[in-house]
């Protein structure tokens, strides 16, 4: 504003300036004659004139400094306009700027969105088993329903967002409406396991199962998991965990057993947990592994686990089990629960190891109701070393579809016929159905740009946390405390 208001006024000055006037020139000129026709003495005239000169230059000196007064005015005014483009490109900037952020956070919102989406109706398939565990509906109308969900995946968070406020009763009512004539997509894949991470890790298998469940669903497939209910669970990260109203029964020891069902959502992974009633001491432990009746335990929560599949309905296309632990669920698959509405499903083994086999006598098999004279034969569970014995990983290697070994340096003839810890003749028979898999991991859990353990984060795009990474791992190690200095290290997985 102070320098409009010296423009303005320089302006208005410029057009007061008196400008010469030709009529009052020629009266001075008249004035002059008369004075000299008047013989006025020399010293008056000198003084006009004098006087004439000063005016003139007073004049001359007035014009010079309204003159530069308007080059500096001007000079002010490319200066500003100077500023106004910079102003504006400034202004741009931070406009494209800020639709870059609105157009990250829209992205951030929308991803957000599908994992709630993805929540909610993996949420609706287990609510569907409670409802069948519960009496409400049958097998053949679960499947169904099953078949809506999921080929309706994106429309269901439109139609069934307050999944949680409502019952069973209430659900199904809404359920029954919902269309069902949907193509089921992808396959439908039910991991039969001892840990998952973040609920209960002691080794590999954890993170193993994790991270293949999240690869697996962002290819289009429909994952769960079954866990046994341990007392050591790490239940903070498990969304929606809820009981089923009803029990579950199970065979066990020539009885049915009761067991609660508790389910849930763990990183858009539907979760379902077994906790057995009479046997309550087989999962409230320290450890997961590691006691004399690990067969038992095991055991009991495999012919559980199919119990608990077989009675809500679910006809998954894959059972896949894990080690010795649950590798008895194949045997028990096809002697007795193909027959119950599993006729399309099959068996896949993973075994991240032949040294844990687990040998147990043969008559134990009656436990979960296999037939020990039956399955103790070599070319069956009979352990080729120790005759007398079953061996529960050979039942799994002989009863499953395919089998994974998770191995990332050997091929599968080597394993064959240097880890295979007694089982090679096992391993050779069943050769077309071996596959070798690497270990791989999770890239989201172990990206140090998010990696909540790291002492500072770091990225490709921004490595000044790497050296303070590295003069911690220093630090811990013992060693000299230098940035500079160059660490080489391994990971690797010795077999036994």
């Amino acid at each position: 504003m102070k320098m409009e208001s010296i423009i303005n006024s320089t302006i208005l000055s410029l057009a007061c300036f008196p400008k010469s006037n030709p009529s009052i020139h020629h009266q001075k000129t008249v004035k002059a004659r008369r004075t000299v026709c008047c013989s006025l003495s020399s010293k008056n005239s000198n003084s006009e004139g004098d006087a004439n000169g000063l005016l003139k230059e007073e004049e001359e000196e007035k014009y010079n400094d309204i003159w530069l007064l308007f080059k500096e005015a001007q000079q002010n005014i490319l200066y500003l306009n100077k500023l106004r483009l910079v102003a504006v490109e400034e202004l741009n900037k931070a406009n494209r700027e800020k639709q870059l952020l609105l157009d990250k956070i829209q992205q951030l919102e929308a991803v957000n969105k599908l994992g709630n989406e993805q929540s909610l109706w993996r949420e609706l398939l287990l609510r569907i088993d409670s409802m069948v565990l519960t009496g409400l509906i049958d097998s053949a109308e679960a499947s169904g329903m099953r078949k809506a969900v999921m080929g309706n995946k994106f429309s269901v968070a439109l139609v069934f967002f307050d999944i949680r406020q409502k019952t069973d009763a209430e659900l199904l009512a809404q359920l029954r409406h919902f269309s069902v004539g949907s193509r089921k997509n992808g396959f439908h894949i039910i991991q039969i396991c001892t840990e998952m991470e973040p609920l209960v890790s002691v080794g590999s298998l954890s993170s193993y199962v994790t991270g293949l469940s999240k690869a697996l669903q962002k290819k289009g497939h429909i994952v769960e998991v079954i866990l046994p209910k341990y007392a050591c669970l790490d239940l903070t990260e498990m969304q929606g965990l809820r009981e089923i109203e009803a029990e579950l029964y199970s065979y066990f020891n020539g009885q049915l057993h009761g067991n609660r069902i508790w389910t849930g959502i763990v990183h858009g992974i539907g979760v379902t947990l077994i906790q057995p009633l009479y046997y309550s001491s087989f999962f409230d432990r320290e450890r997961v592994y590691g006691y004399s009746d690990d067969f038992e335990r095991f055991t009991y929560f495999s012919r559980a686990s199919l119990d608990y599949i077989a009675k809500s309905g679910k006809q998954p296309d894959v059972l896949h089990i894990h080690n010795w632990e649950t590798a008895i669920v194949g045997p028990l698959f096809w002697d007795i629960f193909v027959k119950q509405g599993l006729g399309g499903t099959r068996v896949l083994l993973t075994c991240h190891g032949f040294d844990s086999q687990c040998l147990e006598q043969p008559d134990k098999l009656a436990l979960c109701g296999l037939d020990p004279a039956r399955l103790h034969r070599p070319d069956r569970l009979q352990d080729h070393t120790m005759t007398h014995l079953v061996n529960i990983l050979k039942g799994g290697l002989v009863y499953s579809n395919k089998v994974v070994m998770v191995q990332s340096i050997y091929s599968k003839e080597r394993i064959i016929n240097s880890f295979s810890h007694g089982l090679e003749p096992t391993l050779a028979i069943h050769k077309d159905k071996l596959l070798v898999s690497p270990c791989g991991f999770d890239n989201s859990t172990w990206d140090p740009s998010k990696d909540k353990f790291l002492p500072k984060n770091y990225s490709a795009d921004d490595l000044k946390g790497k050296s303070i990474c590295k003069v911690a791992l220093q630090q811990q190690l013992g060693l000299s405390k230098n940035s500079s200095t160059v660490l080489v290290s391994v990971a690797y997985r010795t077999l036994k």
